[in-house]
């Protein structure tokens, strides 16, 4: 298989945070073994089922990241709060930058002579995206809880 795969992580104002290319044959888990990768990311990061692994989530939460993904059919029920289950519905907005940067600034276009040209022009098509003045973005309501959690 010839191709790239491009792992982005962005914010749920459609703000991109990082990302990572890597060769279209790696698990989608791998570039979430890489501390740099991940390295100013906290709190909840929502993926699809590709990125279900006990020893990656295990290794997630110990650096302060909550990963939440849909659970797959033979999986045994996991608790899950019914916040994580509604922000889980808007995980489409990644699916949303994705096609912005396909079909905007126009990634997918495959006639490179040479991986330079092809460097230049995905990191070029990031900081077109980057600038655009209305990207894909969810609505969340964030408010603090003062109650005491006993767990």
């Amino acid at each position: 298989f010839f191709g790239f795969k491009l792992h982005l992580i962005c914010k749920e104002k459609g703000e991109l945070l990082n990302f990572m290319i890597t060769p279209g044959d790696i698990d989608d888990r791998k570039p979430l073994e890489y501390k740099a990768f991940i390295d100013f990311i906290y709190g909840k990061l929502f993926g699809d089922k590709g990125y279900i692994s006990k020893n990656l989530f295990q290794r997630l939460f110990v650096d302060g990241i909550q990963l939440i993904t849909k659970l797959k059919s033979n999986m045994k029920g996991a608790l899950m709060s019914v916040s994580d289950r509604l922000l889980l519905r808007k995980r489409a907005i990644i699916e949303t930058v994705n096609d912005e940067l396909k079909n905007i600034a126009q990634v997918e276009h495959s006639i490179h002579r040479c991986f330079d040209n092809f460097i230049v022009n995905l990191l070029g098509a990031i900081a077109a995206y980057c600038l655009f003045p209305k990207k894909p973005c969810i609505n969340v309501q964030r408010t603090i809880d003062t109650q005491l959690a006993l767990f």
